[in-house]
């Protein structure tokens, strides 16, 4: 009965964001939406870890078999990955760098707040 329960809470999450991303227009997958609302939930304490725990926890340890259709579609299409592999490393060693250059912009910017918090709260910079 707890595995019902806890697959439940899974599901409400995510039917959820479905019904959201309809409302909002489809912008964000309703996937996505309903990890968001989950893990809100989770952070505010409307809902403990532990109605989720062991479901989750099957989930993550057959992560895999859940990979294995996506990975079946790439190996039918190498024609078409092969035509367009220029195209597809090009798209991903961008996106590399343009995720490493916000990543690395965003931890600037919190250690410049951080360094200004402390220094406004009367501490001295470490370094």
């Amino acid at each position: 009965m707890k595995f019902l329960v806890q697959s439940f809470w899974l599901l409400f999450f995510y039917l959820l964001g479905l019904g959201l991303s309809v409302l909002i227009g489809g912008i964000i997958p309703g996937s996505v939406l309903g990890m968001v609302l989950l893990f809100m939930a989770l952070a505010f304490g409307w809902l403990s870890p532990e109605k989720v725990s062991r479901v989750s926890e099957l989930l993550i340890d057959n992560m895999v078999l859940f990979f294995l259709p996506a990975a079946v579609g790439l190996v039918t299409s190498v024609g078409l990955i092969s035509a367009n592999l220029v195209a597809i490393l090009v798209a991903a060693g961008v996106s590399t760098v343009l995720i490493v250059a916000a990543v690395a912009v965003t931890q600037q910017r919190m250690e410049i707040r951080k360094r200004k918090r402390k220094i406004r709260e009367g501490g001295h910079e470490t370094r």
